[in-house]
């Protein structure tokens, strides 16, 4: 009985045990879950936080790069619409200064018909009060005809025709010239007048094919690449070269604009290699148009070179040989400036050994007389006296010098034996056949007519067309017209050819009217 009490006891005791230890053993369990699960939960958290932080500073960096792009794309589209507004501020500065050019013209010109229309009044009235004083001067002289010469009234009356109308006749033509005189100032005036007003007006819409270059394309789609996505690449080429780029309807072509002849092929070379490139965009043509830029330099300084190896010259300042290469581009009638001044300078050299002088001297002479060409509108005066600056100011002799700034003159008398071969050779190498458009028949029968014109007048002998028809000489018979008929004659001729026969520029008029005696003593 006591053994089943104390095993009873036991197993209880066990029992009670076994449930403590498990009670203790489910509580360390469970312990280390929630330490688990709280380390876990921890780490989560951790890794949520580092997570979010994440996400917070890729959003951040995000709005802030696409603030800047915004940023970007406002100022650029800013400083375009600045440009733009420049532009047309530019604009309407210049046709305000067009519009004050044209209303003090009007009221320049108003003034001056005011001025006509007082001289005419006064005119009037002087022709009024001489005629008063003719006819009274008519009755006078033929009473007193009557009575000296004793004539019928028929025949004093033609004696004093016939001298009135000689009178007549001389303070006609004495009117006459003094008017033409007055009439080329005035003219001369209100065509530069004109003139200036005309440039003002058409320069910007139009120019001369002497003014433009063309560029072939490869095809029609090049033409959508050079404008740009809204006109950026074609804005960026103009500002960069200077000139106005025309994309029309012609095939596969685009035209080149601008009267510096410079700048325009600096642009057409431009814009040839970027097609040649394929990448066309404003950095990429800046960059192209400042080394074609830098190298267009070497290129005028090569050409001056050559013309001087041409011609046989070789010790000219590299200065006077640059600008020589900018003569190139620079055109007179059918050829470029360059051309006509090596042409004069072979020309100057011939000359130069028929008379047995310098032959170097007359090409070098011959070669730089046109240099004054090249300089650009910063340098005021005519182009003798601007070449004949320069090259003094590279040390070229003094007899070169003088003969360039004299190779225009007007009157040679004086000149230096150089002067007058460099004039002589300037004249020939511009006025010869083909020099100014001009084909050898066309040319020859319009120097047969002037002739013809000109000897179908009363009282010319012979008359000889001179200087390639800028000039004709007139004889006439000095027992025929008196020397107030041979001035008279000039005016006449000048009348006639204007009328009868179409020529370039101007023809001047010289008559001659001599009277020889002659005898033999024996």
């Amino acid at each position: 009985m006591d053994f089943v009490v104390i095993a009873a006891i036991a197993v209880a005791g066990l029992a009670i045990g076994l449930l403590i230890f498990g009670v203790f053993f489910h509580r360390r369990q469970l312990a280390s879950a929630f330490e688990t699960s709280q380390s876990d939960s921890k780490r989560i958290l951790e890794e949520a936080r580092r997570e979010a932080d994440h996400l917070i500073k890729a959003a951040v960096r995000d709005t802030k790069e696409e603030s800047r792009r915004n940023r970007q794309t406002f100022d650029d589209e800013a400083r375009q619409r600045k440009s733009e507004t420049q532009k047309l501020e530019q604009k309407l500065k210049l046709r305000e200064e067009t519009l004050e050019g044209k209303i003090s013209t009007v009221d320049r010109r108003e003034k001056e018909l005011i001025n006509q229309e007082s001289k005419s009044l006064a005119e009037e009235q002087r022709f009024q009060r001489l005629n008063a004083e003719t006819e009274t001067s008519l009755e006078r002289t033929s009473k007193l005809l009557e009575q000296i010469a004793n004539m019928s009234p028929e025949d004093a009356k033609r004696e004093l025709m016939r001298n009135m109308e000689a009178e007549a006749r001389r303070e006609s033509y004495e009117t006459i010239r003094r008017i033409e005189e007055e009439t080329k100032i005035e003219s001369e005036n209100r065509a530069r007048s004109a003139l200036s007003l005309a440039v003002q007006r058409i320069s910007g819409e139009f120019v001369s094919d002497s003014t433009v270059s063309v560029v072939t394309l490869p095809s029609e789609d090049m033409k959508g690449r050079i404008i740009g996505r809204e006109g950026r690449n074609i804005r960026a080429l103009e500002q960069a070269t200077g000139v106005d780029l025309i994309i029309d309807d012609t095939p596969e072509a685009v035209i080149i604009s601008c009267f510096n002849p410079l700048r325009r092929e600096i642009a057409k070379v431009t814009l040839e290699r970027l097609i040649g490139d394929g990448r066309i965009h404003p950095a990429r043509i800046e960059e192209t148009a400042k080394r074609v830029e830098t190298e267009f330099d070497q290129i005028l300084q090569e050409t001056g070179d050559q013309a001087c190896l041409d011609t046989g010259i070789t010790d000219l300042h590299p200065e006077l040989a640059k600008l020589l290469g900018k003569l190139k581009y620079r055109t007179a009638g059918q050829k470029s400036v360059l051309a006509h001044s090596v042409e004069t300078a072979h020309l100057c050299g011939m000359l130069a050994g028929e008379m047995g002088l310098n032959i170097k001297k007359a090409k070098r002479a011959g070669l730089l007389h046109d240099l004054g060409k090249a300089v650009g509108q910063e340098v005021e005066g005519h182009h003798s006296q601007i070449g004949a600056d320069y090259c003094a100011r590279y040390s070229e002799p003094a007899d070169i010098v003088d003969a360039i700034r004299q190779h225009h003159a007007d009157d040679l008398s004086f000149a230096s034996p150089l002067a007058v071969i460099l004039h002589t050779a300037n004249v020939i190498s511009g006025t010869r056949t083909g020099a100014r458009k001009d084909q050898l028949e066309t040319f020859v029968k319009r120097l047969e007519n002037m002739e013809i014109v000109v000897r179908g007048m009363r009282g010319v002998e012979e008359a000889y067309v001179i200087q390639a028809g800028r000039e004709v000489r007139v004889i006439v018979n000095p027992t025929v017209l008196g020397d107030q008929e041979a001035v008279d004659l000039s005016n006449e001729i000048a009348s006639r050819l204007r009328q009868e026969i179409n020529f370039p520029g101007q023809v001047k008029i010289t008559v001659l009217r001599e009277s020889k005696g002659v005898d033999f003593a024996k």
